[in-house]
């Protein structure tokens, strides 16, 4: 006991130790926020119980347990790598939004919120399905592939037109980046993650899919019931009015340049 207390004495802790410390702290604080809240944390822990399982059966001496669990460490990184696809995508992605970075960007027009809410109100009244992806830091130009180049500013009746039924881009979803439509027509990832309660079909977990692969913002329209939705980094908003929507998108895009 005497050594562990000398011992603890000796260490000499810098300022480059601080350092070290502190970002292992911001990373771990930044997986572990990454995953909050979705079925990856439960994974986790599974994982962590699991590589645990080694450390137990030396500890206790536990040789049949002890070979397993190396083996099962060994393969470890592989398992972590497929299993979390889509958070490492996500997370890889948002690095490249961080402020300092996003500071040598290109400044941006204002997004017209209203066209969007006038433009989801008219569909919604008619029953006709909708998508509108807004672009956030990240780029969808992944999603543009396939799609009809369209490159013009946004308005509530050049939306409307376009989910018209009957016409060529009404089965798509629109692309809005910087206040224009980029590209209609779109087809998007559906959701990896199942969604119990969501009693809706293809338009809305694709929906929630470009949202899991992306920061972007996508609003929904049902045409079945004419409900309005909006879905943000993999979760559904549904049963929006008027007022509910302008604040959503207000406090995602409303100093958004």
């Amino acid at each position: 006991m005497r050594s562990w207390f000398d011992r603890l004495l000796s260490l000499q802790f810098t300022w480059r130790d601080l350092v070290d410390v502190l970002v292992v702290a911001v990373i771990i604080y930044s997986i572990l926020a990454l995953i909050r809240g979705t079925r990856a944390m439960q994974i986790t822990i599974g994982l962590m119980v699991l590589g645990s399982s080694f450390f137990v059966a030396r500890a206790f001496d536990l040789p049949a347990l002890e070979a397993i669990s190396r083996e099962t460490l060994f393969y470890l990184p592989f398992a972590v790598i497929v299993l979390f696809q889509h958070e490492i995508r996500r997370g890889l992605a948002r690095m490249g939004s961080n402020p300092v970075i996003a500071w040598f960007h290109q400044r941006r027009d204002a997004l017209d919120i209203a066209a969007i809410v006038s433009a989801c109100e008219i569909l919604s009244s008619k029953r006709i399905g909708a998508l509108i992806v807004v672009e956030g830091a990240q780029t969808l130009r992944a999603f543009e592939e396939g799609a009809k180049v369209v490159d013009a500013v946004m308005s509530t009746e050049l939306l409307v037109s376009i989910f018209v039924p009957g016409g060529p881009l009404h089965d798509g979803a629109v692309i809005v980046r910087s206040n224009r439509i980029v590209a209609a027509g779109a087809f998007l990832p559906l959701a990896t993650t199942p969604v119990p309660r969501l009693a809706h079909g293809t338009r809305h977990r694709a929906a929630i899919g470009a949202t899991e692969e992306s920061d972007a913002t996508v609003v929904v329209v049902s045409e079945e019931n004419g409900s309005i939705g909006l879905a943000r980094e993999g979760r559904l908003i549904e049963q929006l009015d008027r007022d509910a929507l302008t604040h959503a998108l207000q406090n995602r895009f409303g100093d958004f340049r």
